[in-house]
C-alpha cells in the first residue's frame, strides 16, 4: 500500500515506529502509570471508577491452589474468557462460546476439557503469556454476545474497535475483523482484517489484510465497504474518556460492541500498533500535529474534542 522511499512516507504523513517511541510514546506516557494499562485488572478496575463499561468481571486466580476453583466461576455462564492480566498481543486468551453438558467448546467448535482449561490457567500464572514472562493472574470475564450489526463480517470471533486517542483526541479509528487465517482472533499481523472507520460517521473506509487493500472478508465474501458501527458516537466518547481516565497521552483504546450492552472497553494499549495507518489510507503524524498545536490549555472537554477530530479529520 505504502511505498519503502522514505520521502514518499513522509510525504503521506505516514508515523514511524522510532518517531512513536520516542516523539509520542516515550514523551506523553508517564512510566509510572504503565502498570494502569499494561495489566488489564487494573485496568479493568480504573475503569469502573470512571463509569467506563467493561465485560463483567467473573473472577481471578492468582495462586496455584486456586486453580481447582475456577468451575465455581464458570458454572452459571454460557460462556467465559480466560486471558492473562498482563498478556499483549492476544496471547494466552481462551475464549469459551459454547457449555453443554459439562462440555466446553470454543468458536471453531473444537472442545476444551476442564483439565485443559485448567491447565492453561496454570501456564498463565507461570507466566507463559505475559510481558516479560512475569508471574501474572488469570482474569475470567463474561462472554461478550456479538453485536448482530456485524454478521458476516468477522470470522469466529469477536470484531473490536481501536481507537487512537492523542492528549484525549481520538484522532484515528480501524476496526480489526477476525479470519480464519488469524485463528479469530482480531490481529491484523496474524491475518485479521483491518477497517479504516471515519470518526465521524463510524463507517468503513479502506480495508486491509496483510497489508493489502480487500474489498471482501476472506471467509464470509462481506462487502466490507458496508461496514458501519453502531452506537458510534457512545463508543467514541468512551474511548476519549480513557484520557483522563488513565492520564496516558498516547493510548490506543480496544473497544467492543456486546449485542445487550453496548460499547465497553476491552482493554488499553499504551504502545499502540502503527497498522491502523494502513487501514485507513493515509499518515497520523498530520493529525498529531495538528493536536500538539492547540497546546495544553485548548480548555476542551471529552465531547468538544471529539467534535474537533470530527470536523478536522473526516
Amino acid at each position: 500500500m505504502f511505498f519503502c522511499n522514505p520521502f514518499k512516507l513522509k510525504d503521506k504523513g505516514i508515523m514511524g515506529m522510532n518517531k512513536r517511541n520516542s516523539a509520542y510514546i516515550g514523551r506523553y506516557n508517564p512510566r509510572k502509570l504503565y502498570p494502569l494499562v499494561d495489566n488489564k485488572l487494573k485496568t479493568k478496575i480504573i475503569a469502573r471508577q470512571a463509569n467506563v463499561t467493561t465485560p463483567a468481571l467473573l473472577g481471578v486466580i492468582s495462586l496455584q491452589a486456586e486453580v481447582q476453583n475456577i468451575e465455581s466461576f464458570i458454572k452459571d455462564t454460557q460462556g467465559f474468557v480466560i486471558k492473562p492480566a498482563k498478556g499483549s498481543g492476544g496471547k494466552g486468551i481462551l475464549v469459551i462460546t459454547k457449555i453443554e453438558n459439562g462440555r466446553y467448546f470454543k468458536a471453531n467448535g473444537s472442545e476444551e476439557s476442564l483439565s485443559e482449561i485448567k491447565r492453561h490457567v496454570t501456564d498463565i500464572l507461570a507466566g507463559l503469556f505475559s510481558l516479560g514472562g512475569s508471574i501474572d493472574v488469570a482474569v475470567i470475564e463474561a462472554l461478550i454476545q456479538f453485536d448482530s450489526a456485524f454478521d458476516g463480517f468477522s470470522f469466529e470471533g469477536v470484531p473490536d474497535v481501536r481507537v487512537i486517542v492523542f492528549k484525549g483526541f481520538p484522532v484515528m479509528a480501524m476496526m480489526r475483523l477476525s479470519t480464519a487465517a488469524s485463528d479469530g482472533k482480531a490481529n491484523l499481523h496474524q491475518g485479521a482484517v483491518g477497517v479504516g472507520i471515519d470518526i465521524t460517521t463510524g463507517k468503513a473506509l479502506h480495508a486491509v489484510q496483510f497489508d493489502q487493500p480487500v474489498e471482501y472478508h476472506p471467509d464470509t465474501n462481506k462487502a466490507l465497504k458496508t461496514l458501519q458501527v453502531p452506537n458510534w458516537e457512545r463508543l467514541i466518547y468512551l474511548a476519549a474518556s480513557c484520557y483522563e481516565m488513565s492520564g496516558m497521552g498516547y493510548l490506543g483504546t480496544d473497544m467492543v460492541l456486546d449485542r445487550d450492552l453496548g460499547p465497553m472497553l476491552l482493554e488499553l494499549n499504551a504502545r499502540p500498533g502503527l497498522a491502523i495507518q494502513i487501514a485507513n489510507g493515509q499518515g497520523i503524524l498530520p493529525r498529531l500535529k495538528l493536536i500538539e498545536s492547540l497546546g495544553d490549555d485548548h480548555g476542551m472537554d471529552v465531547a468538544q474534542r471529539i467534535r474537533f477530530c470530527q470536523k478536522h479529520f473526516s
